[in-house]
């Protein structure tokens, strides 16, 4: 998954990048809703999606290969929402660990042939054990308690805020200026966030383990 993302930033702006990665979870709540007052907030959060993805003009300049790979990113997620709460389940908080270890196995073959020695700069090192750290390690396990406590549905729609800080981060960081439509989108995602909280079944209990 964020190999496919990091992938997409190469040509892909940041806020449609997120914006397209999130069509996975926005998918998942999609599948799992049954209520009316469901389809609200979903119709909120797909208003803010495509309120953040330019259209006209600046549509042209997207570069299909990368938002093929943020969309492929979305697939990823959307399992990763799915079969995260078994995993989480079976095996803790730990599951995040289990599973960067097996995704390195596939992905590290493809930075030692894409930099080689690069990778183990001294000046690189530090660098790359922070973004590991606030990218993988802290949101995965914090993510894996969230699933075992949350429905499938709730989670998904929840994570609809992820496009919201992905504009923030582009205007705080990067120097993104934001236009009317783009925080209009972020006041559409935040009250479908909101909206899936406050209306949470009563009897949607967690998936959690069995005493």
């Amino acid at each position: 998954m964020n190999f496919l993302f990091y992938m997409s930033l190469r040509t892909v702006p940041l806020g449609i990048a997120v914006a397209l990665e999130f069509t996975g979870p926005l998918a998942v709540a999609i599948y799992a809703s049954r209520r009316a007052v469901d389809f609200l907030w979903i119709a909120l959060a797909a208003i803010g999606l495509l309120l953040l993805i330019p259209m006209g003009e600046t549509s042209s300049g997207i570069d299909w290969a990368g938002a093929a790979y943020a969309l492929g990113a979305g697939v990823c997620w959307a399992l990763y929402i799915l079969f995260g709460q078994k995993a989480g389940n079976d095996n803790g908080i730990q599951t995040a660990a289990l599973g960067v270890m097996i995704a390195a196995l596939f992905v590290a073959p493809i930075g030692i042939v894409h930099a080689g020695a690069a990778l183990l700069t001294p000046a690189l090192i530090p660098i790359a054990i922070g973004v590991a750290i606030l990218s993988t390690a802290l949101p995965y396990t914090l993510e894996m308690v969230a699933l075992t406590r949350l429905p499938a549905r709730t989670f998904g729609t929840l994570m609809s805020i992820e496009p919201a800080f992905g504009a923030l981060s582009g205007l705080f960081f990067l120097h993104e200026h934001l236009s009317l439509a783009q925080w209009l989108a972020i006041t559409c995602i935040i009250l479908a966030s909101v909206g899936a909280t406050l209306t949470m079944r009563n009897e949607s209990q967690p998936l959690v383990p069995a005493d």
